[in-house]
């Protein structure tokens, strides 16, 4: 058996191997060869651009890493003030009794040098003297500790404007601040309440539109004592100036109303010969030739007439009229007049006497002293000549007030003088011309406060819904 194998092998050794097929290309690719390679190639492009685009989905969901590439690209940098826009942060002290700039920037942990800085600067150095509690002072203090800016805030010894202080490294400057200013016609209207003064402080009215309207504009024609009742209404126009929305000042009275006793009462403001002149809305002038009453705020306690004397204890003729006020209370002049004497004379004690001209005298007795007048001296209406007391025969602090026509006296609250001329021609032009816009201004708040529905209008103290009720419930009783 084993030589028979080792004879079959031989015989297969000596067999040569079976030549390998000849490869049909002939020297270009059949059809079917051509589409084959077609396809593989549009398969290699799309798995090219398909497969980046899931690299963020093969990261997420397949685990795998992908290698990125980080550029350095150069940024502009953000100029001071851009940079300034995210963490500016402005915090206002204002200051105690006692307390000094020092102390602020002690409080708020700014560096002793930063104040050195700011007590040597021209600007702020005058005003630190000035400096009073109440003084609103504001910082700008960023989140990095610093101190950006310093500003002082309008208020008395600073000034209507306010100062800013900028710090920069080892410079500081002054910084202009913006100011926004504003002139706005507004009206200003309100019950007269138990106290007229408090009732117009609280609407923004001042001492100078106080004493406009109590001195100039109505002193003829009410009695501010006596004459008005709680719910008596004014309105008020005036001129306001704002400051970055602050309100820095209040011009005069330009024109003005009151509901007395159910009938409306208005004066206007206009330049006549270069003074100021309160007029009715048809021109005609407000003055008088005489003040009705030359002591404001006073209370009549003694009219014109016999009566028996107080001090000397028997009737007789009381020749003028007694206004109760307090000692030192200011005592003014009738009329435009010549200062014809100013002394003692007997029960009168300490008294004046002015000359009005044709025929016309008054005199103030009892006066604690005199103001600064002379015999001889041009005086105008409203001028102040002396002060309230009791010298010569008073009871008490009072003014003694006589009015005279030729040496006889008249009783002073009935006297009837002729007003001064109405403005006329081009006057009455210019007038027209400068409170049409307080006469709109007027209108609208009379429109609101003393018209009804039916479009009649009515001089009542109530305002218009209340006015309504009142006109409804008369509609239907009739």
């Amino acid at each position: 058996m084993l030589q028979g194998n080792l004879e079959r092998a031989r015989v297969n050794a000596d067999r040569r191997p079976d030549p390998v097929a000849p490869h049909p290309f002939k020297g270009r690719w059949s059809r079917r060869q051509w589409a084959h390679a077609s396809v593989l190639t549009t398969i290699g492009v799309l798995l090219a651009a398909i497969v980046p685009g899931f690299s963020s989905v093969l990261d997420t969901h397949g685990g795998r890493q992908l290698q990125k590439m980080t550029l350095q690209l150069t940024l502009p940098k953000l100029s001071r003030s851009a940079s300034k826009i995210t963490d500016d942060h402005w915090q206002t002290v204002t200051l105690k009794p006692g307390q000094t700039l020092s102390g602020v920037f002690e409080e708020l942990g700014i560096p002793y040098d930063q104040l050195a800085r700011v007590m040597q600067h021209p600007k702020i150095k005058p005003t630190l003297r000035k400096l009073r509690p109440g003084t609103e002072l504001s910082f700008n203090l960023p989140a990095d500790g610093s101190v950006r800016a310093m500003r002082l805030e309008p208020g008395p010894g600073i000034g209507e404007l306010p100062i800013e202080l900028e710090f920069d490294g080892d410079a500081l400057r002054e910084r202009a601040v913006p100011v926004e200013i504003t002139t706005r016609t507004v009206v200003l209207t309100g019950e007269v309440g138990k106290s007229l003064f408090a009732s117009a402080r609280k609407l923004g009215l001042g001492t100078a539109q106080l004493n406009q309207l109590t001195d100039e504009m109505f002193k003829y024609d009410i009695d501010f004592d006596s004459d008005l009742s709680e719910n008596d209404r004014f309105s008020v126009v005036v001129d306001q100036t704002w400051k970055n929305g602050v309100l820095v000042h209040t011009g005069p009275v330009l024109a003005a109303t009151f509901t007395v006793d159910g009938k409306l009462k208005s004066a206007f403001r206009f330049m006549r010969d270069g003074k100021p002149e309160y007029f009715t809305p048809d021109g005609r002038s407000l003055k008088r030739p005489f003040i009705r009453m030359p002591i404001p705020y006073a209370r009549l306690t003694s009219g014109f007439g016999g009566r028996n004397h107080p001090i000397l204890g028997r009737f007789r003729m009381h020749k003028g009229v007694d206004y109760a006020a307090a000692t030192g209370t200011p005592i003014q002049a009738a009329g435009d007049a010549r200062v014809a004497f100013v002394g003692r004379q007997g029960g009168y004690g300490n008294v004046v006497i002015l000359d009005h001209g044709g025929g016309k005298t008054t005199l103030y007795g009892h006066m604690s002293r005199f103001a600064k007048i002379r015999v001889g001296q041009r005086i105008a209406q409203g001028t102040v000549i002396g002060y309230v007391g009791s010298t010569g025969l008073a009871t008490g602090p009072h003014l003694h007030y006589e009015f005279r026509v030729n040496g006889v006296h008249m009783n002073p609250l009935k006297m009837t003088l002729p007003p001064p001329a109405p403005l006329s021609g081009a006057d009455l032009v210019a007038f027209k011309n400068e409170t049409h816009r307080a006469l709109e201004k007027i209108h609208e708040v009379e429109d609101v406060v003393f018209q009804l529905d039916d479009g009649s209008r009515v001089a009542s103290a109530a305002p218009a819904a209340k006015a309504k009720g009142k006109a409804a419930g008369k509609r239907s009783r009739g």
